[in-house]
Parts: C-alpha cells; structure tokens; sequence
C-alpha cells in the first residue's frame, strides 16, 4: 500500500479501478488502502470512511475541477446514501449531475464512463 502525501496524487492522470475490497483499491499497478476520488487530474487518497462525512469540504478537489466533469459517481461503501439537497444543489451550481449507490456499481459506471472519454469523476469509500 502506498504512503503518498495527501496533497500530492498516487497517479496524476485518471485510471480504471481494477479491484475494491479489503478496505482498499487496485489501479494501474498501484494499490491504495482506504477511500479514492478519481478525477481527471489523478487519483487521490480520500479521508472518507462513511457515507455521512460527505460533504462541500470533503468534495473540495470536485469542486476546484468542476471545469473538467460532467458527473460525479459517488460509492457509498456498503450503504445506501442519498446527496443531501444543499450538497446536490452546490454540484448542480457549478454544472456538475451526481449519482450514488454502493461502491462496487459505481466502479463500473466509472470505469465504462472514463473508458467512453466521458467528463467523469468517482469518490469511492473503500469497503471491507
């Protein structure tokens, strides 16, 4: 697993997940423990374990990249989570479209929306 700083990206490019599970996450021949935002600029290491500490703050590097996506898919781990109405309404502002569901879909809408060239970013909770 790696030891990157928060503030530099694993991969600074966007990548395919290959694998989930046992609280991280296989890409490009890197692996990662905990959660991932993938955006187009890299894929980044996420200090987010649950769904509900999902917030404006937590999406922070969406909200500066908004420029470059069109949608973010967020994995909500094993849980079912709906984007609070203020959250959804941010996005929307800065013209980004969000969808949930459990982490393992939204790897696959992920990796078929990045393999269509799609303006596409993922924030994914690691599950176990």
């Amino acid at each position: 697993m790696s030891a990157v700083p928060p503030e530099v990206p694993h991969l600074p490019r966007p990548a395919a997940i290959e694998a989930y599970g046992n609280g991280g996450f296989r890409f490009d021949t890197m692996s990662h423990r905990g959660s991932l935002l993938c955006l187009p600029d890299g894929v980044w290491a996420w200090p987010v374990a649950r769904a509900d500490d999902i917030d404006r703050h937590a999406l922070a590097r969406v909200f500066e990249g908004s420029a470059a996506i069109d949608t973010l898919l967020i994995g909500t781990g094993t849980d079912v989570w709906l984007v609070p109405p203020e959250l959804r309404t941010a996005l929307r502002r800065v013209s980004i479209g969000v969808d949930t569901m459990l982490t393992g879909p939204a790897i696959r809408t992920y990796n078929i929306m990045l393999g269509e060239r799609r303006r596409v970013a993922a924030a994914l909770i690691a599950v176990a």
